[in-house]
């Protein structure tokens, strides 16, 4: 399973060289698995939205072919219902078994996120049509769970209940997720009025009733409802300024949760995404610069650290980590497909509800 790949668009100083670029592509492609699935690491487990950012990062490096085997996984794995599990387990053995069997919302949604980016790299659409009714039905078991305030339940559980509670950070990621989802059926030219509908249902939900949503203390509550694309201009850079000091620390990256004295790669990571997509990209830059301490010989990343014991911890060099930190740079050195997912001008923004305007 090879394909041609291409690291120069991944350059950016202080942060990869070529070399350094081509490593880290290399160490996402090494953790691929035959059958297409993206691990955590080798032998470890795979959960879908992690399987999907590592496949995008391989389609902003030009390893198309392991990108659309990595969607092609996702397809035959797919449950009846359109979901798929929260985990599978690629120990020795395990051959991909469930071994989560809960069904998360953003984890089932963000396929939408991966199959519009793939196709925005590769202009395929044959690819485009063959994952439509998987993105479909994935979408259409995610809007099930939609509560009455327009927020969406974290997860179904295995027998078929779910709790009436949601997650910030999820249902931005969802969102992000259906605004794709709508540009791939307006691409399509199969207008899907009921995703719109519940699109503008959630951003409302999001931007105006944090109450609605479970209190977290980790920083991707913080900013996700910017890298989700709810929150963009004057909105976004002041939630991005309300939450700086207490989740950056200076020259080390991104804390996971306050107040723990644990810095870790993909938040820090993502933070930089979202802080190029409102125009900060010296920020973006300056905090990529600051994680290369996590980098490792075989250039994969440490999932975290922790400052106060001077430790790597988690002991996982995690693909997902590799990936956020490539899509990051991929959008600062301007990679069309990248810029146009996550910069979200360009993606459609649903449909206002009538009965929220009175908010």
């Amino acid at each position: 399973m090879t394909s041609p790949g291409r690291t120069e668009h991944l350059v950016l100083h202080g942060v990869l060289t070529a070399g350094q670029a081509a490593r880290t592509v290399a160490g996402i492609a090494a953790a691929q698995r035959p059958d297409g699935a993206v691990p955590w690491f080798d032998g470890g487990h795979l959960d879908p939205w992690d399987h999907v950012e590592a496949a995008m990062a391989l389609d902003a490096a030009g390893e198309h072919a392991r990108a659309a085997a990595a969607y092609a996984w996702l397809a035959r794995v797919q449950n009846a219902d359109g979901s798929w599990y929260a985990a599978y387990d690629y120990a020795d053995g395990a051959e991909g078994s469930p071994k989560d069997r809960g069904r998360e919302a953003n984890f089932c949604a963000y396929v939408a996120v991966g199959v519009w980016h793939h196709y925005l790299s590769t202009g395929d659409e044959a690819f485009l049509d063959a994952m439509w009714p998987h993105l479909s039905a994935a979408i259409e078991f995610v809007l099930a769970l939609q509560l009455p305030g327009g927020e969406i339940a974290w997860k179904r559980d295995d027998d078929g209940s779910f709790p009436h509670e949601a997650l910030l950070t999820g249902c931005s990621s969802v969102y992000h997720a259906l605004r794709c989802a709508l540009a791939v059926a307006e691409t399509r030219e199969d207008p899907q009025p009921d995703w719109e509908l519940a699109t503008g249902r959630l951003r409302h939900a999001i931007v105006h009733h944090p109450e609605r949503f479970l209190a977290k203390p980790h920083s991707m509550d913080w900013y996700y409802p910017v890298l989700g694309t709810a929150l963009r201009g004057d909105a976004a850079r002041a939630r991005v300024q309300e939450g700086w000091d207490r989740f950056v620390v200076p020259g080390l990256g991104v804390r996971c949760v306050e107040p723990n004295p644990w810095v870790t790669g993909a938040e820090s990571a993502e933070l930089a995404l979202a802080l190029w997509a409102i125009g900060e990209s010296d920020r973006a830059v300056r905090l990529l610069t600051d994680i290369q301490h996590l980098r490792a010989d075989d250039g994969m990343y440490w999932t975290g650290y922790v400052f106060e014991d001077d430790a790597v911890w988690p002991e996982e060099r995690t693909t997902w980590t590799a990936g956020a930190l490539l899509l990051a740079v991929a959008a600062l050195g301007g990679d069309e497909a990248t810029t146009a997912v996550f910069g979200g001008d360009r993606l459609p923004l649903g449909l206002d509800d009538p009965a929220e305007s009175c908010c």
